[in-house]
């Protein structure tokens, strides 16, 4: 072969390796960007206008409408960089020009991808649900905390089923429900008052918490036939180093592990306490207040639509009988919190926050009895379809 041939053939073959890559790359962008369009509501929900600056939208608009002009004398958006930039930024959420993006995705909090998916009645504007971290001593065990007993009858009453009433329906001794918390610390200012505590992100307490709130939503779903299980694992203290960034993943092997040792389980709640302040999280029913609940749907499951039309069946039933109880569903995504919230376990995994650090116990169990008679009515509904068919 001469020289020129040779020449030759490697101009040939860079050619068709770069058109090659070429084609490539646009067929891994459209896949990516189609998977995106699919998982993120946002941009699913809402098109892809949210994810454009108001500039480089305008201009869009303006290669239609020739008289459309925002400003004369400006750079060209649809230069190379721009363009560069606006595709990588739909693609990835990262903004080459913003580095906080690099890592939003990382810090819960940094970037909100949240969206509401249902409103509950009597909601004014629609306010989504917080999460604030506790500060970093709130985990550290403190002398007096160790002598406090976990059921101490002054501060929680255990919660005794009522035997004398059998319930008309029954799972015949299979647990089909199980109860958890991946933040089981989360607790209420009232309840703490006497421990001088009246930071609302210092609202946690390793005795007076959540999982009382699971433990008598528990209760009350085996009074009326549920068979249910509970999980109070205090994570702070059962796994060495924790981290409470890591809550979701410490919970997540809780899951694992109770639907291995039982596959019948069907219904799995994670019960939390919100963040927000007093208003937003009470609703006075018939004289007396309730702590208000509001249904969180990770995006990050690509099945969420299940799971989501599980929580609007509850949301609804709970409109109709109970109104303003419920504040609605939330959908949040992997750039607001954890996104997935153990949910791929099953369609009917919700994550359920109950009321807020300034509600008190006594409110938060109503609410969890109200909660305990509306999934029961669906179970048993569903029951009936199954049978029925």
């Amino acid at each position: 072969m001469t020289s020129n041939q040779f020449q030759e053939a490697s101009r040939v073959f860079l050619l068709l390796a770069v058109l090659t890559f070429s084609i490539l790359t646009i067929l891994g962008t459209a896949i990516l960007l189609q998977a995106k369009l699919l998982k993120e509501p946002v941009l699913s929900l809402k098109g892809l206008a949210p994810g454009m600056s108001s500039p480089f939208f305008a201009d869009l608009i303006g290669m239609e409408l020739p008289g459309f002009s925002v400003e004369e004398n400006k750079q060209n958006t649809f230069s190379s960089s721009n363009v560069i930039t606006f595709l990588l930024q739909v693609l990835t959420n990262v903004n080459p020009r913003d580095p906080k993006s690099l890592i939003a995705g990382e810090v819960p909090g940094i970037r909100d991808d949240t969206v509401p998916l249902r409103k509950g009645i009597g909601v004014g504007e629609e306010v989504p649900p917080a999460d604030y971290a506790p500060p970093e001593d709130a985990f550290i065990a403190k002398p007096e905390e160790n002598a406090i007993v976990k059921d101490d009858p002054v501060k929680a009453p255990p919660v005794v089923p009522n035997l004398d009433k059998a319930p008309i329906l029954s799972t015949d001794g299979k647990k089909v429900v199980f109860v958890y918390h991946s933040h089981n610390r989360e607790s209420w200012l009232p309840e703490l008052k006497d421990k001088g505590i009246t930071n609302i992100s210092s609202a946690q307490d390793p005795n007076t918490n959540i999982t009382l709130v699971g433990k008598r939503l528990t209760t009350k779903l085996e009074e009326l036939g549920i068979g249910s299980s509970h999980s109070a694992t205090d994570y702070p203290t059962a796994v060495k180093s924790y981290n409470w960034n890591f809550s979701y993943k410490y919970s997540h092997k809780t899951v694992e592990t109770a639907f291995a040792s039982n596959p019948e389980l069907t219904y799995f709640f994670d019960i939390h306490r919100d963040s927000q302040r007093r208003e937003l999280t009470t609703a006075k029913i018939d004289g007396k207040s309730y702590a208000q609940v509001y249904f969180i749907i990770g995006h990050r499951n690509p099945n969420w639509r299940k799971n989501e039309q599980f929580a609007t069946a509850i949301h609804e039933v709970l409109q109709e009988k109970y109104p303003d109880i419920s504040r609605g569903i939330w959908g949040k995504g992997a750039n607001n919190g954890n996104g997935e919230y153990n949910q791929t376990i099953s369609p009917n995994s919700i994550l359920i926050e109950i009321g807020g650090p300034e509600n008190t116990l006594e409110e938060s169990y109503r609410t969890a009895d109200v909660l305990a008679k509306v999934i029961a009515d669906i179970y048993w509904d569903a029951e009936k379809v199954s049978t029925d068919g």
